[in-house]
């Protein structure tokens, strides 16, 4: 489902000639099939849906730091373009929930997991994952779960 989107995708950005768009779902494939292959060496499927979204997400994380160096040596013209890579490859990510609603399932998740210390805390951050990927900032929900177990 996401590969076909990531598809169609790279078919309007080529007929819209939109390079910023083009260049960017081209390194979005790229890094799917650098996955797929990896997976394929190590005897494992080909990336799910779920695999793809982290994959976006470490994608974003990466030009959110290159955009913040960039801004700090003076190099504001590449900072635009990594922000702007991160607006086409959020467009693939689903809408990212609200610090109020990330609150509520953690309490949730720490509920369903039965985690009672912070010694539980991987239970609790692998419900999230698994129920929420690509729906939140895991490092900040981290930091709420240590929080919420102490």
């Amino acid at each position: 489902m996401m590969r076909d989107k990531l598809s169609e995708a790279l078919k309007e950005s080529m007929k819209a000639k939109d390079n910023r768009r083009l260049s960017t779902v081209r390194l979005i494939q790229t890094a799917i099939k650098d996955r797929d292959i990896a997976n394929r060496g190590a005897g494992k499927d080909p990336v799910s849906d779920d695999d793809i979204l982290q994959i976006l997400q470490k994608m974003v994380k990466q030009r959110e730091e290159s955009a913040k160096i960039y801004e700090d040596a003076g190099r504001m013209e590449l900072a635009t373009q990594e922000r702007e890579e991160i607006v086409v490859i959020k467009g693939f990510m689903p809408e990212q929930l609200s610090d109020e609603k990330v609150q509520e399932l953690i309490r949730a998740a720490i509920a369903e997991s039965g985690a009672q210390g912070l010694r539980d805390m991987g239970k609790v951050m692998a419900v999230l994952k698994e129920k929420y990927p690509g729906q939140m900032d895991f490092a900040k929900a981290s930091a709420t779960v240590k929080d919420l177990l102490k």
